[in-house]
Formats: structure tokens, C-alpha cells, sequence
């Protein structure tokens, strides 16, 4: 969930939410899901993301190339790549947050909306800088979906009481209509960007029933939660 990776229209045709379970399998045999650890990922990562916010006209030229900032860096961050046939298709960055690893980006823009559920020892994983490929994203119409998987995955290895992500207006709906999710906070200005987001959540443990059912490649094993979140630097009191 974020402002460059463009959705899927729900408008019956490829890569609407009665679709998404063909296209996603069918991507399945192609896909790997790849933490960004070291400079290389990351920076194939973050020209990405230059190229899709420059494309939009949200953020303007400069000569490196590459977009990132300081929440990249952050302890309780998850910096992912989707590759199919080994080329970069998608990114994704999550931020695995509580009372105690309060550090993610929408709690600056939101702090009146997040600080209650975050004193109430509340787990939210806030999703952001969700980029993808143009070319790729093209011929690959269930992408968005197979990009938000692992936020899926995420929720449930974390024990996630809300997944979270500041959205811009046009693409608000899709989030609505594909993954249950609200609005709890209008649109504000956002850090680096050009264009407000407002603030857009899920409860998890109450929308994933739903979710499960009507995107079955949603599941996953035990295994493949561990190879993706069982990184030593991150373990924390979120298991």
C-alpha cells in the first residue's frame, strides 16, 4: 500500500480482485521474494523507487538517481525485491512497530491518529514506498497483489493488530474495495513528497478471515514467514 505502485482497476478485466487469483498463480513459478540486505539490493531498490516517484511528478530530479531516506535505516525495518526471472519487478519497505520500536513514518504525519493504539501496546506494520517495475507491472498484471503478499505474510508472523499505510486519494478506493481497509486520517502532507496522503488501516485479525477466503495465495508456511522475517538484527518482542 503506497502512492507509486499503481493499482489494479476493479473494473472486471485483468488484475481486478476476481482475477487477482489467476494472474497471481500464475506469477507464483516465477517470483522471489528477496530481503534488501545488502548495498546492491538496496540500491537497485531505491532507483526503483527514484524512477516510478519521478515518473508521477512527486518528487523532483536530482543527480543520484535513487530515492531513500532515513526510515531505511531504521531497526525495525523490512526492505523487500520481487524478482521474476531474477530481474527487479516490485519493492515494498515495512516497518514493524510498537510501543517500544515506535520508529515509522506515519507516526510523524499522524500522531494524534497512531500514538493511542501504539500506547495501548498495539503491533502495526506500516507499508510504504510500495514500487514496481512500469514495464513489468504491465505484463504482469496480478503484481500489485503478489507485491502485497508479503505484508500478508508479515501480519501474521508478527501477530499484527493493524496494517497501515498512507495512500494517495485516487487510489484509496482500490484499498477499500480489494483489502477492507479505512480511512482514519484525511489527507496531509507528507515528508519528501509532493502530493498529501491520508492515512489508510485495517484490522487485521478481523479482516483476515475475509482476506484469506477471497485471495487464497495469502497463505503461507511456517518456513517461508521465517526465511523472510527471521533475520537476527530484527528479532524482538514482537514474536
Amino acid at each position: 500500500m503506497d502512492e507509486k505502485a499503481k493499482p489494479p482497476t476493479c473494473s472486471g478485466d485483468a488484475g481486478a480482485p476476481e482475477d487477482a487469483f489467476d494472474h497471481v498463480m500464475q506469477l507464483s513459478y516465477k517470483v522471489d521474494y528477496r530481503i534488501a540486505d545488502s548495498g546492491a539490493q538496496r540500491e537497485a531498490i531505491f532507483r526503483l523507487r527514484y524512477q516510478a516517484y519521478k515518473r508521477d511528478g512527486t518528487v523532483s530530479a536530482n543527480a543520484s538517481g535513487a530515492l531513500s531516506d532515513p526510515y531505511d535505516e531504521t531497526g525495525n525495518v523490512y526492505l523487500y525485491g520481487l524478482y521474476i526471472n531474477d530481474a527487479l519487478a516490485s519493492s515494498v519497505r515495512l516497518h514493524v512497530t510498537s510501543q517500544e520500536h515506535a520508529d515509522f513514518p506515519s507516526r510523524d504525519v499522524f500522531a494524534d491518529v497512531l500514538q493511542p493504539d501504539l500506547d495501548a501496546g498495539k503491533v502495526i506494520i506500516e507499508i510504504s514506498r510500495f514500487v514496481a517495475d512500469e514495464n513489468l507491472a504491465r505484463l504482469h498484471r496480478g503484481l500489485p497483489y503478489a507485491t502485497l503478499r508479503v505484508c500478508m505474510l508479515a501480519a501474521q508472523h508478527f501477530s499484527a493488530d493493524h496494517l497501515l499505510s498512507a495512500v494517495r486519494a485516487e487510489h484509496q478506493p482500490f484499498y477499500q474495495r480489494a483489502f477492507d481497509c479505512r480511512l482514519v486520517g484525511e489527507p496531509r502532507p507528507y515528508p519528501i513528497l509532493a502530493r498529501p496522503l491520508g492515512l489508510m488501516m485495517v484490522h487485521y485479525p478481523s479482516a483476515a478471515p475475509r482476506l484469506y477466503q477471497r485471495y487464497p495465495f495469502f497463505h503461507s508456511p511456517l518456513f517461508e514467514r521465517r526465511v523472510l522475517f527471521g533475520r537476527p538484527r530484527t528479532e524482538s518482542s514482537f514474536h
